[in-house]
């Protein structure tokens, strides 16, 4: 049985996306928006199901909700914020499959990670093949991406903001890209490319200029980099008046260039991290910064430094990230996991951290209406002290010359508590870097037949003349340029066709549409799996052990991606990256038929109408009652929380006692736990207790039901009972069972 790919146009959520068709006729395709869009959160809050939210958005159309959900109607509240997840498959044709995971859990912000080093490069790379490491910024990624984004933000009701990397000595040439192609938002940062990249200072932020002004033409938002220097000084925790003083510089810069203030982000990084005592150092900065940058947005972002392998310990420091978000508003929240800069699956990784995020905004909904912070106390006094050493780093910067001399001299980056200094900071020479010398003056006269421009750009007589009439935008001279007529872009697909996402497309299809299955974590078709297990030695011998054991078991090129001790002795917790060589073929595989479960109100009302009574107990020389008791009880969503009145006679107990107990108390049902599977003494039970009730006549009047770990739904009509269940059976199956069966014999 193969599994047909999702033509364009509407998608239908039991379908695939289709790749290919994406991918056709690209050089025709056009953005239908431009410009970045936030949520909509009505004033007034959001009713969802039996709650009211006072802090979220808009639900999607389409979603799929936290797990914990199915307990409360589905609802899947939406934080009021903007979130972002991170995607970097390397591949963007399987971004596009990672775009609609995220945008389904709720993502509206899909960051994809350029990891062939973009700012390195200095020039467009159209045409250029995927195959030099990561995901180069091409036009055709760049409309493949958006165009998957078109369908995608109308399958789930919501728009969808794509954004990447305005960086490097390619900056506006990126820029202009980028606001041709309907890129909502971007990273760009002179400071980053001084500080980071060694790009030329002067250089850096005369194309930064070039580039903000390009950028609020098209109306992307832009997101700073200054939370780069504390995930990069030896304490983090200590640059927090540097990282305010580079917020202003860029901010101020921006709004100089003419970007107006409500396309200007400040991606706000916290400095700490668990065990440190995070949130007296991370809560003061970020009210800090709302006290001063409040004309401007704030992203919130964890500070990817301190994360290691282990996915709960991010999402442990995220959860505390989240709060603080919530506490002192973050227009946007990133979702970082693990996976940046690691080695380890990633796209479910994503699904996580926006869960994370859902769980967290849901749960402190309203908080800010129940608590406040404490200003007149110790958090007011930091945020005070914040304030003052950020200034005085200012002024410092500004008597000794200015940015530019500042950054000669090793200000930034340095892992001192302002104002003492360790002399680690970054330095770098005004006259060197990358780009030295590449600057030209502009003529007095200057003139280009462009509609975004930074700067004079004069409109020269002969031009009018040329034209025939006078004209009011360079542009005209020329008939329009590529931002006013899109018509006037020269699309370059991949030039190497043996390296190219067709070529890739043709050797993952029969993963992705052929029927064939395997897992993946990067790329379809790419097998890899993640393996948790418990070695009880120490660490040394558990990392040994675990690749070996990855090995016999038939994992391709396994790694181990985290290691934590339990004990220095006593054993390891231990997961390993590995790849499976083979394929499953989807039309082998026998899927057995959905069972649908009534709505809970109808269950309880066919249990009121009925007077629904069983009997139930462990059968045979079966000691195990948990099990049961947890189908039974209220307390765990057992069969009493449905109106059913039960007896329960027990452990070991004899067929012939339950039955007659069926018998005496009028019993619609009978319910055994038969857990021991020796020589198939479950087979036995439940054959017996058919064979028993049919000897009493009552079988055709009596539901018989029977649970256990070795049980299976098919085992119903090999041993004559009417339903059996398994691992994972909840009182709800077991109600709905019994209800349908009764139904079915008109006995309800």
């Amino acid at each position: 049985m193969t599994q047909q790919a999702q033509p364009i146009g509407p998608l239908d959520e039991n379908v695939k996306l289709d790749i290919e068709n994406i991918l056709s006729d690209l050089e025709s395709y056009r953005p239908r928006r431009k410009g970045w869009v936030w949520r909509e959160a009505p004033a007034e809050g959001v009713d969802m199901g039996p709650f009211h939210f006072r802090d979220m958005a808009t639900p999607l159309a389409k979603s799929l909700g936290l797990p914990a959900s199915k307990y409360f109607g589905g609802i899947d509240p939406q934080p009021k914020c903007v979130v972002t997840t991170e995607i970097a498959s390397g591949r963007f044709e399987d971004d596009i499959r990672r775009m609609r995971m995220a945008a389904w859990h709720g993502a509206d912000h899909l960051m994809v990670i350029r990891t062939t080093g973009q700012s390195h490069i200095d020039g467009l790379l159209e045409g250029t093949p995927e195959g030099i490491g990561g995901v180069p910024i091409t036009r055709k990624q760049i409309r493949a991406s958006r165009k998957a984004c078109d369908l995608i933000e109308d399958e789930v009701g919501r728009p969808i903001n794509f954004h990447s990397y305005v960086s490097g000595v390619a900056g506006p040439e990126v820029a202009v890209l980028f606001a041709e192609e309907g890129i909502n938002g971007a990273h760009q940062d002179p400071q980053y490319n001084v500080l980071y990249r060694n790009v030329n200072m002067y250089r850096s932020f005369v194309d930064a200029a070039e580039a903000k002004r390009v950028m609020s033409g098209a109306g992307i938002f832009q997101i700073d980099g200054a939370h780069n220097a504390n995930a990069t000084a030896k304490a983090g925790w200590l640059v927090m008046p540097e990282l305010m003083v580079q917020h202003g510089i860029n901010s101020a810069f921006s709004v100089m260039v003419g970007m107006p203030k409500e396309l200007i982000g400040l991606s706000t990084v916290p400095p700490n991290s668990p065990p440190a005592p995070k949130l007296w150092y991370d809560l003061p900065y970020a009210v800090a910064l709302r006290d001063v940058f409040s004309d401007f947005k704030m992203r919130a972002q964890q500070n990817t430094r301190y994360i290691e392998a282990d996915i709960e310990e991010a999402v442990r420091t995220h959860t505390i990230d989240t709060l603080i978000s919530m506490l002192t508003r973050a227009d946007i929240q990133s979702t970082i996991t693990p996976d940046e800069g690691r080695n380890v699956p990633w796209h479910y990784n994503n699904i996580r951290g926006l869960q994370t995020v859902k769980q967290t905004w849901s749960g402190l909904d309203g908080i800010n209406e129940l608590l406040g912070l404490k200003h007149d106390g110790p958090l007011g006094e930091m945020v005070r002290d914040i304030k003052v050493r950020a200034v005085a780093f200012l002024e410092e910067a500004i008597d000794q010359g200015g940015y530019f001399a500042a950054v000669e001299k090793g200000f930034f980056v340095d892992s001192a508590k302002y104002p003492e200094r360790n002399g680690d900071g970054i330095a770098r020479d005004g006259q060197g870097g990358v780009g030295a010398g590449s600057i030209v003056e502009r003529d007095p006269d200057y003139f280009a037949p462009v509609s975004c421009h930074f700067g004079d750009n004069h409109i020269p007589e002969f031009v009018h003349e040329l034209v025939g009439r006078r004209i009011e935008r360079p542009e005209e001279a020329i008939g329009g340029d590529t931002l006013s007529d899109p018509g006037k872009i020269v699309y370059i697909d991949e030039l190497d066709p043996e390296d190219s996402a067709d070529a890739r497309l043709e050797a993952t299809k029969p993963y992705r549409s052929g029927g064939m299955i395997k897992p993946e974590a990067e790329w379809a078709g790419d097998g890899t799996v993640l393996i948790q297990l418990f070695v009880p030695e120490n660490v040394d011998i558990a990392d040994v052990y675990a690749v070996e054991m990855a090995k016999q078991m038939g994992l391709v090129d396994p790694e181990v991606v985290n290691l934590q001790p339990m004990h220095p002795s006593e054993g390891t917790f231990v997961e390993v990256k590995g790849k499976v060589a083979f394929a499953i073929d989807r039309s082998t595989l026998k899927i057995p038929e959905k069972e649908v479960v009534l709505p809970e109100d109808e269950l309880r009302a066919a249990v009121g109408d009925a007077g629904l009574r069983v009997v139930a107990g462990t059968v045979g020389e079966d000691e195990h009652s948990v099990g049961l008791r947890e189908i039974l009880d209220i307390k765990h969503g057992g069969i009493e929380k449905y109106g059913v009145k039960y007896d329960y006679l027990g452990t070991s107990v004899p067929l012939g006692k339950i039955v007659d107990a069926a018998i005496e108390t009028g019993a619609h049902a009978i319910l055994i736990s038969t857990i021991i599977s020796h020589n198939d003494v479950h087979r036995t039970m439940m054959r017996k207790l058919h064979e028993l009730c049919q000897e009493k006549g009552i079988r055709d009047r009596v539901v018989l039901i029977a649970g256990g770990t070795q049980v299976n739904r098919e085992m119903a009509a090999e041993t004559g009972l009417d339903a059996t269940f398994g691992r994972g059976t909840k009182g709800i199956h077991v109600v709905n069972a019994m209800v349908k069966t009764l139904r079915a014999r008109g006995q309800v």
